[in-house]
């Protein structure tokens, strides 16, 4: 899973699998859910992502696998 966001566009995109995104559903402003072609959750974008959710702080908490940072 990785979290980025593009402060250009003010837009966080949640990706949830290596899966390419087949079909997408808005299921509310500027929320739009990307599935595969199994119909499988792959993806979320969040448009005006600072509105929306606190992007001033990620707490994670008990995640199974490895966690890494990225300076890009």
């Amino acid at each position: 899973m990785k979290l980025n966001y593009y402060p250009e566009t003010d837009s966080l995109y949640i990706d949830l699998s290596e899966k390419p995104s087949r079909e997408s559903k808005e299921i509310s402003e500027g929320v739009i859910l990307d599935y595969d072609a199994d119909g499988k959750l792959v993806g979320i974008d969040i448009d005006n992502a600072s509105n929306k959710v606190n992007l001033a702080k990620l707490t994670l908490s008990k995640l199974p696998g490895k966690v890494e940072t990225a300076n890009s």
